[in-house]
């Protein structure tokens, strides 16, 4: 008879070979596993179908038009929009790019849930054992499966990648052609005013998040929210163990129990988080409202009659949250609900019914540490009395 390995605490699935086997091939993956981010991020994409080259009619359309958005939002902002680049790609490829972008983000929020196993480690029973190294084993996968499916659920939605008002460090703007082309004929709105519309927004979101201003104060605060996840090991425990076995099928019930990404999500929520909030909505606030009175501006100009129609039927997108909407509050602390953006567009306003467009303009994209708090994006007044004196 063949002899059985004896289990040592290091690996509790040293003693059951199957199971070791896996533990000793996903051991090595890190933190979180891009392989199951990449591979949920382009089935979400594209949802599971062979997905079309980008259609070079629809990237030439675009190309074209680019200089005009790209003259009037500089004009206007007097941000040097000149090195900024346009590319058009397909959604599986904005997803792809976009967990690259974000990899940094996703991997603080990998790091602090790292330790969670959802079960007492230091448990001397070896099912406990057993269950807290399978949690720890499972960890990075289902994160990966995460923010994979996060971004491509977002690929389905989004114009280009100002979207999510989150710096990049790349500075190329890249659309995507089908979601616009989508927009466009849902709405029965002519297609090349909807594509200046979009550019106008993708220009106007390059000169605001370019701003130290907002770029540095904002992406700090993300990357500390996201590392600022604190687990709770029983949570996942206590939702289990509320489940009716006798209610249906039972692992149908654990399924979605597990696949719910709500469960993890509300298991990992730290009191440091709550307090950052409201700073974090209050800068996101101001970058989107400030964002969309620039558009609003040129769109004026270029687009003309439809503009409105258009931030109208961009508004209403907005606001029908989608899975991505909730994982983006949820695991990164974006907030872009119809508060948020009315209070952002309340502020900027408020600004520049004080001092004028060209004082509003510079006096929000020049200096540093200028991000309005809770209370100044309620009161515009006193974030000028604050800014004045600096």
């Amino acid at each position: 008879m063949a002899n059985t390995p004896e289990p040592n605490s290091e690996d509790p699935f040293s003693g059951i070979p199957f199971l070791g086997d896996i533990a000793k091939a996903m051991s090595g993956q890190g933190p979180i596993n891009w392989d199951a981010a990449r591979q949920f991020a382009l089935l979400g994409a594209t949802g599971g179908e062979q997905e079309p080259n980008v259609d070079p009619a629809s990237r030439m359309a675009l190309e074209a038009l680019v200089p005009i958005a790209r003259m009037h939002v500089g004009d206007l902002t007097g941000a040097d929009l000149s090195t900024t680049d346009v590319v058009t790609c397909s959604r599986s490829q904005w997803a792809a790019d976009t967990l690259d972008s974000y990899r940094p983000l996703f991997t603080d929020l990998a790091t602090a849930l790292s330790g969670a196993t959802g079960v007492d480690e230091d448990a001397t029973d070896p099912m406990a054992q057993m269950m807290a190294g399978l949690s720890k084993m499972m960890a990075p996968a289902m994160l990966g499966m995460a923010v994979g499916s996060m971004t491509g659920d977002l690929a389905q939605r989004c114009f280009g990648v100002h979207d999510l008002p989150i710096p990049r460090t790349d500075q190329r703007l890249k659309l995507i052609g089908a979601n616009i082309d989508a927009f466009a004929a849902q709405w029965e709105i002519p297609l090349d005013e909807v594509r200046l519309w979009v550019l106008a927004h993708e220009f106007a979101g390059q000169a605001v998040l370019s701003s130290p201003n907002f770029a540095t104060p904002l992406s700090a605060m993300v990357r500390q929210y996201v590392a600022a996840f604190r687990p709770d090991p029983d949570a996942v425990i206590e939702k289990l163990g509320g489940l009716d076995p006798t209610s249906g099928d039972p692992m149908e019930a654990i399924q979605q129990t597990l696949g719910d990404p709500a469960i993890l999500l509300g298991a990992v929520s730290s009191e440091e988080q709550r307090e950052m909030e409201p700073r974090l909505d209050a800068a996101v606030a101001a970058v989107v409202g400030f964002t969309d009175w620039i558009v609003d501006a040129v769109s004026v100009r270029v687009v003309g009659g439809s503009a409105l129609r258009i931030a109208e039927a961009v508004r209403r997108q907005r606001v029908e949250q989608s899975p991505s909407d909730v994982f983006v509050h949820r695991l990164l602390g974006i907030r872009l609900d119809e508060e948020q953006v009315h209070s952002g567009k309340q502020f900027v306003q408020g600004v520049v019914d004080r001092v004028g467009d060209d004082a509003a303009i510079a006096m929000l994209l020049s200096g540093n540490d200028r991000c309005p708090t809770p209370s100044e994006i309620a009161a515009p007044g006193l974030w000028i009395a604050r800014v004045s004196e600096s």
